[in-house]
């Protein structure tokens, strides 16, 4: 079991990846309130769809990137140890870049990235399982909160891939 989650890492990240940009770049468009419209247009069906596909997918990558105690780097404060993000920190004020790998701030970001992208993938799904209550409308409201904020971790994910890319360029 471990092997294959090993070689879903890269497609399930990428998956993700592509899933996500299509959620965050629709949102705007998404035609609904307390329930889905009885015709719903094409950007709020792919929305739906792409939404209940990161659920399943969402749950296959924390399954491969937290095995074998892995989940340590993710979510070094699940484990006590935020040394690594501390160091990480105090290093950005030194004008270091944060390290990729060990518990550190980089790899802390991309598992509340995760987090984020299940909690916006569970609401979204209780959302549309309620339809037309009170608990639509309030999962509707938690559900535009956890994206938001995934959006805010993926920015900052994507800062920190992009410095990490500039810096092995330059090197």
């Amino acid at each position: 079991m471990r092997q294959l989650l090993d070689r879903l890492n890269g497609p399930l990240h990428l998956l993700l990846a592509l899933a996500a940009a299509w959620l965050l770049l629709s949102s705007p468009w998404i035609g609904m309130y307390d329930r889905m419209p009885e015709e719903p247009d094409w950007v709020t069906l792919a929305h739906v769809v792409a939404g209940f596909l990161c659920l399943p997918l969402g749950l296959a990558y924390a399954a491969a990137v937290g095995q074998g105690g892995r989940w340590r780097e993710y979510f070094p404060y699940l484990g006590g140890d935020m040394g690594g993000v501390g160091r990480d920190i105090a290093g950005i004020f030194r004008g270091r870049l944060p390290t990729v790998e060990g518990g550190g701030l980089l790899p802390m970001i991309e598992g509340l990235v995760l987090l984020a992208l299940l909690v916006s993938a569970l609401t979204g799904v209780a959302w549309l399982l309620v339809p037309g209550t009170e608990t639509a409308v309030a999962l509707r409201e938690a559900h535009i909160a956890a994206s938001r904020g995934f959006a805010v971790l993926m920015l900052l994910h994507l800062a920190g891939v992009a410095l990490h890319l500039l810096d092995f360029v330059r090197a």
